[in-house]
C-alpha cells in the first residue's frame, strides 16, 4: 500500500475521532489549498547540500476572526487572501533564515484557526475547528511533500505554537516507514501531553543534543505561575535549548539571560530577559509568559542543533 493512501486513511481516522459536532457550527470556510500549486508553499531550496536534510516547517497563528462580504464570520486564515499569505510568509521567511541553512525548506500555507478561536480557551471549540479544517490542510500538505518532494531524504519536522500542535498531531498519524526518516521534531511554544505520548508512544522526549527520532519541546515564562494551559501545560517533556539538558542546570543565553528548566512544571524560566516589547495577545499570551519568542530568541541554538542532529542521524545510518 502506498504511503499516501495509508497516510490519508490514518488522517481520516484521526480527524473523525478528534472532531466532535463539527457540523453544528455555521461559519465561512475558505477554499482548500491545492498543494500541487507552488504558490501554496514557501520553499527555500537553493541552499541545500548533499549532507543536509529537509525541513518541513508549520507556521503559527496570524489572523483574527474576520467577516465576509456576506456578513458571515470566518474562524480561519484564507489562502486566497494575499494579506493572509503575506502574514504567514513573515514567519516562514524568518524561520528559514536558520532552519534552511544547508537544508531544503518546505513550509505550506494553510487555513489555520484564528487567534479569536484560541482566545475562547475552550478545548472543544479549538479542536473542532482545528481538526475540521486546519489539520486536514497539514495532512494534505505533508502527504504531498512526502510523495512529491522528499525523495526518501531525512527530514526535520518543526512548528511554532499552532504549528507545534500540528507537529504533535502529525506525528500521531505518521506511518512508521516515514517516521524512520524523521531526524527530530521541534515543538516550539506548544506542549506534548502524557495523553499524546500514550496515544503515540513513538513520541519520545529528546535527552541531549544529538539523539534522533526524538521530540524537542519547550515553553518560556518569567515565572511558573504564568504557565498557560492553552499552550504549555500539562506538559510531559521539556529540554533546555541552550545547554540541551533535561535537568535544572541553568544556562546563559546571549551573555545576559539565564535559562533554567523547571522540572516540575516542565517549562523554561528566564531571568534577565525583558519581554515588555512582546504584544499582549488578547490577554492570554505574552502576559508573563514569553510565547512570542520561542523560535527566535533561541535561533542560533536551534540552528546549531538542527545541524548536529542531522549529522548524528546520517552517522547512525552509515554505521548500520
Amino acid at each position: 500500500m502506498r504511503t499516501s493512501i495509508l497516510f490519508s486513511i490514518l488522517s481520516i481516522i484521526c480527524f473523525s475521532t478528534s472532531c466532535v459536532d463539527c457540523t453544528k457550527e455555521t461559519s465561512y470556510i475558505p477554499p482548500m489549498p491545492d498543494y500541487s500549486n507552488e504558490k501554496m508553499w514557501y520553499n527555500v531550496l537553493d541552499r541545500a547540500n548533499a549532507d543536509g536534510a529537509d525541513v518541513f516547517y508549520i507556521p503559527s497563528t496570524w489572523e483574527f476572526d474576520w467577516i465576509t462580504t456576506d456578513s458571515i464570520t470566518c474562524h480561519y486564515a484564507d489562502i486566497t487572501n494575499q494579506k493572509h499569505l503575506d502574514n504567514m510568509s513573515i514567519e516562514m521567511r524568518k524561520a528559514s533564515k536558520y532552519m534552511a541553512d544547508g537544508n531544503r525548506f518546505y513550509s505550506p500555507f494553510y487555513r489555520h484557526i484564528t487567534l479569536d478561536t484560541w482566545a475562547t480557551l475552550n478545548n472543544d471549540t479549538i479542536n473542532n475547528r482545528y481538526f475540521k479544517v486546519s489539520f486536514k490542510d497539514i495532512c494534505d500538505a505533508f502527504n504531498y511533500y512526502i510523495e512529491n518532494n522528499n525523495d526518501n531524504r531525512p527530514f526535520i519536522l518543526a512548528g511554532f505554537s499552532q504549528g507545534g500542535k500540528s507537529v504533535v498531531e502529525l506525528m500521531k498519524v505518521m506511518p512508521a516507514e516515514v517516521r524512520e526518516r524523521m531526524v527530530a521534531a521541534y515543538v516550539l511554544g506548544y506542549k506534548v501531553t502524557e495523553k499524546d505520548v500514550e496515544t503515540a508512544p513513538w513520541i519520545k522526549a529528546a535527552q541531549d543534543s544529538t539523539d534522533t527520532g526524538v521530540t524537542i519541546c519547550y515553553n518560556s515564562v518569567s515565572n511558573v505561575k504564568h504557565t498557560k494551559p492553552i499552550v504549555s501545560s500539562p506538559n510531559a517533556m521539556c529540554i533546555n535549548p541552550v545547554n540541551w539538558r533535561t535537568d535544572s542546570t541553568p544556562a546563559i543565553l546571549n551573555d545576559t539571560i539565564t535559562v533554567t528548566l523547571n522540572t516540575e512544571h516542565k517549562v523554561l524560566v528566564l531571568d534577565g530577559f525583558d519581554g515588555n516589547y512582546l504584544p499582549n495577545i488578547l490577554d492570554i499570551l505574552n502576559v508573563g509568559d514569553y510565547h512570542g519568542i520561542e523560535p527566535w530568541v533561541y535561533s542560533e541554538c536551534l540552528r546549531k542543533n538542527i545541524r548536529q542532529r542531522i549529522l548524528s542521524y546520517r552517522q547512525k545510518v552509515n554505521d548500520k
